[in-house]
């Protein structure tokens, strides 16, 4: 269901993507690895995979690069959701085998890299025999960065076509730090949005030294539905973030009065601290202090990659919750060091020890609702991501709903064994 979604939402005109197999169409690709535009679809197979494989990616080293393409479902000649399973397909003509072989060793690596299970070969065009389905609410993606300009307007559709509402991150460049630029911001979101989607954005401000405590008051009258606070230099485009928490106190207490949420990129930024420590150590030397002073404030710790965090939320007070992304469900440090540097999967906060991913997975699958979807989606250029000094972020928008779904069965796989 998801890739047919996401072939509709990229060639609206496509009734069906079965009925392209075996033609050759003309139109304008995006290519999800390397953006390339406007290159030929030659889908002359008998195998439908290798139409979608073309359609998302204008050559076979960009699905193999691909740093998310973790979860393909891809069955001969059909695409259905009876079982989350990584496919080969055999079925193809010789001069189409070998590509779909290539593809299919890179993703192995990359599924091998994922944890993701089942990985088997296919050997029959026959579809499963057992179809099954389920409906769900449309999700809403509580931590979402969209960007700005031309790459916003070409990633807000993918937000767009998995997720009813999203609560949309300001750290742009001048952040976001007025209700004004705000609504503006949100305006430049919704013209980006395609024109049969329901799809909306909830905007942030994103929190200095320097915001008035007016200023609380005057977002919250426009559905501004939130503050971030960024420790300064914690993460991308967080310069001009909080120096002293103990200075934006007046509008935090604001904050408080208002029923306003307080976002919190919940690392601490001193040098002299461990990369792997900075969470642990904001709960304890800034959050913890802050709730006492503030036991009203309602606050998400965002992206929670730790065990201390996924304990600190569950043990804290109602007014206290966490969003959860799907790489630190499924991806532990190693994901960043297997056989050389994956860019791709560098993020702030960094992947931790098996041991934290565990217990967030564990936190997320719990049932308990102070845990929920974020994903952190945050697309960067690829020049950028492949550099000497990488910039930090995931962009997995495309395909956040399979991932999220790949890490609630491993949680249940693992608790049947």
């Amino acid at each position: 269901h998801f890739w047919r979604s996401l072939w509709r939402t990229c060639h609206p005109a496509t009734a069906d993507c079965q009925s392209l197999k075996g033609q050759t169409a003309q139109k304008r690709h995006i290519c999800l690895y390397c953006a390339a535009a406007d290159y030929t679809l030659l889908a002359a197979s008998r195998c439908a995979c290798v139409l979608i494989l073309s359609a998302l990616f204008c050559k076979a080293s960009c699905a193999v690069n691909h740093g998310l393409l973790a979860r393909l479902h891809l069955q001969c000649s059909t695409l259905h959701a009876a079982r989350p399973s990584l496919t080969h397909c055999r079925m193809l003509p010789s001069h189409s085998n070998s590509c779909c072989g290539k593809l299919s060793g890179g993703i192995r690596a990359l599924c091998a890299a994922w944890r993701l299970p089942n990985l088997h070969s296919c050997t029959s065009r026959t579809p499963a025999a057992t179809q099954q389905s389920i409906t769900i609410t449309t999700p809403d993606d509580w931590h979402l960065h969209v960007r700005d300009g031309d790459n916003m307007r070409s990633v807000v559709p993918y937000s767009a076509a998995h997720f009813a509402r999203a609560i949309i991150m300001p750290n742009l460049v001048p952040p976001v730090t007025a209700t004004d630029m705000a609504q503006a911001y949100q305006q430049r979101i919704t013209a980006a949005i395609p024109a049969n989607s329901l799809f909306k954005p909830l905007m942030t401000l994103y929190l200095t030294d320097n915001t008035p405590p007016e200023e609380v008051y005057t977002a919250k009258a426009a559905g501004i539905v939130a503050f971030k606070l960024y420790p300064a230099g914690a993460t991308t485009n967080s310069d001009s973030g909080v120096t002293n928490i103990s200075i934006c106190l007046p509008t935090l207490k604001a904050m408080a009065d208002a029923g306003v949420l307080l976002l919190v990129h919940g690392e601490v930024t001193d040098s002299e601290v461990d990369m792997f420590d900075r969470e642990a150590i904001f709960i304890d030397q800034k959050l913890k202090p802050l709730l006492e002073q503030l036991p009203d404030l309602k606050v998400v710790m965002e992206h929670i990659t730790t065990a201390d965090a996924a304990q600190f939320v569950a043990a804290a007070p109602d007014t206290v919750a966490a969003s959860v992304t799907p790489q630190h469900m499924l991806l532990n440090r190693n994901a960043l060091f297997a056989k050389g540097l994956r860019p791709h999967n560098y993020c702030l906060p960094i992947l931790k020890r098996e041991k934290h991913r565990e217990a967030v997975a564990a936190a997320a699958t719990s049932g308990n609702r102070k845990f929920f979807l974020g994903t952190d989606s945050a697309p960067h250029a690829v020049h950028t991501k492949e550099a000497a000094c990488g910039c930090a972020g995931i962009f997995s928008a495309p395909i956040a709903l399979p991932l999220y779904a790949t890490a609630f069965e491993q949680v249940i796989y693992v608790g049947l064994q």
